[in-house]
């Protein structure tokens, strides 16, 4: 096992290197980066970066911008950004130095993975911040989705799943597969905008908070009474996240119990005499659950990022996965990678940790033996 895990983590390296070297080569010709944001900002032809953004590096350009003499727009260096004709070549320099664009990109990528491994990320190009205080921010909203979200999954889902595949096709399993499809047919963000008007609006019932985390008097409750307002922000936004997830999980859960109970080994455990529970619990679950465990990597992870992008738009709740979706609206470069570093590195180390469930769940598996 453990020359297997040395294996798996060596392997982490070249594809944290694949995934930043694909990224990277992306972002080069995507259009519409950080100079030219401040450029459209300083010409007012397009969107500006730092409208959402207080401080940073965006309103000292713009004053310099302001006051920057008028040059030819032949000139080389104005005419590789569109809009910046009538821009001093020194000013448009100087932004390019500013946000790193004044090395070639090899060398901006080497020097980015020198910094990630060592976990510092820089600055924020329109927040007056670093990368890693503003990750450090948003990680417990994150946090509390991602996490909440599926172990509330995983402990609904697994034993309606099996109690569906042992009453297969009766009218328990009929009618709980009927309402698992509609609510995995109805986006989650719907759902949400449903419970915020119904259960946090003013119209119908004021039950649960709309926005936040936290109670903004958080800080003079007792232990128990910000575990309490704790989980009363999150009881909304957990249902409007965790209905649809529910659907997958059932029935891969089901149709694992289903495949090995028709098995032989089951029907011979059942002629020896074993009760129901024994042949469940005993004998299927350990082989079941092997797929289940297969799919906590990926079930982790978009809840932790992707899955809640929409909800905490609608519950304003300031994650990760809005910021990341802002930064990359932004072109913030630092934010955009950083988040994709982290959100990577966490998906591999998870996917490590599912293989020791799986020796948990099934010691007869032998990873010495397999190829990584």
């Amino acid at each position: 096992m453990a020359n297997y895990l040395l294996k798996r983590i060596l392997l982490m390296i070249p594809t944290m290197l694949g995934i930043m070297a694909i990224s990277f080569v992306i972002v080069q010709f995507a259009p519409g980066g950080p100079v030219e944001r401040v450029i459209a900002q300083l010409t007012g032809t397009g969107v500006n970066a730092t409208d959402r953004f207080s401080g940073g590096g965006g309103d000292g350009l713009s004053q310099s911008g302001q006051s920057a003499p008028g040059q030819s727009s032949s000139d080389p260096v104005t005419s590789k950004y569109r809009g910046a004709q009538g821009l001093d070549p020194e000013f448009i320099k100087s932004l390019e130095k500013q946000f790193g664009f004044d090395k070639p990109a090899h060398e901006r990528f080497l020097l980015m993975l020198k910094n990630f491994i060592m976990f510092d990320f820089g600055k924020s190009y329109f927040r007056d911040v670093s990368v890693m205080e503003l990750i450090k921010e948003k990680l417990p909203v994150s946090i509390s989705l991602g996490l909440w979200m599926t172990l509330l999954t995983y402990f609904i889902s697994i034993p309606l799943g099996i109690r569906k595949a042992v009453k297969d096709g009766e009218r328990f399993d009929t009618w709980t597969s009927g309402a698992l499809v509609v609510g995995y047919a109805v986006p989650g963000f719907l759902v949400a905008v449903l419970l915020l008007i119904l259960f946090a609006g003013s119209s119908f019932f004021q039950w649960f908070p709309s926005r936040g985390l936290t109670s903004d008097n958080w800080s003079e409750l007792s232990t128990f009474g910000k575990v309490v307002d704790y989980f009363w922000h999150l009881t909304l936004p957990l249902i409007a996240i965790a209905l649809g997830s529910f659907t997958t999980m059932t029935f891969l859960t089901k149709n694992s119990f289903l495949d090995e109970i028709r098995k032989q080994y089951v029907i011979t455990a059942r002629a020896k005499g074993l009760s129901e529970r024994q042949v469940l619990y005993g004998h299927v679950f350990r082989n079941a659950m092997l797929l289940i465990i297969a799919g906590f990597p990926g079930a982790f992870i978009s809840a932790f990022f992707s899955g809640s992008l929409l909800i905490e738009q609608v519950f304003s709740l300031d994650g990760l996965g809005l910021l990341g979706f802002e930064s990359i609206i932004n072109r913030d470069y630092p934010v955009v990678f950083a988040t994709l570093y982290i959100f990577s590195l966490l998906g591999l180390v998870v996917n490590l940790v599912s293989d020791f469930l799986y020796t948990i769940v099934d010691p007869r598996i032998d990873f010495e033996s397999r190829e990584v």
